[in-house]
């Protein structure tokens, strides 16, 4: 049977100054450990700590543009740009921009902090 999820769970965010995120499918907001789907708010300067996730990670950017830090470089993934990283693989999100970003992320599974693995 279909499940209507009526509203978003807001999760605390890693990182400074403090992003929105509204996880719409997941451990929190659904219960489902196979993926999660969220929609991140985040403000013009915010980053988060560098991470190496179990996790594949799909991300959409909707608005503004998303700066992802890897072990070979830097990559700016602007609105209508998506990009997937794989399980594994150092990365470090953040939002230079003077607009912030709006992205959904879906992690395969799903996020979670036992399987985030951010640096201290």
């Amino acid at each position: 049977m279909p499940r209507l999820i009526a509203s978003p769970v807001r999760v605390e965010a890693a990182g400074h100054p403090p992003k929105i995120i509204e996880e719409f499918a997941g451990h929190m907001s659904s219960r489902d450990s196979g993926v999660s789907v969220a929609r991140m708010r985040s403000p013009s300067g915010w980053s988060e700590p560098g991470q190496r996730p179990e996790f594949q990670e799909i991300t959409v950017v909707l608005k503004g543009m998303l700066r992802v830090e890897h072990e070979g470089g830097v990559i700016d993934v602007a609105a209508g740009q998506a990009i997937i990283t794989d399980p594994g693989e150092w990365i470090r999100y953040g939002t230079p921009g003077s607009e912030g970003a709006e992205y959904i992320a879906i992690c395969l599974p799903a996020f979670s902090m036992n399987t985030v693995h951010r640096d201290a």
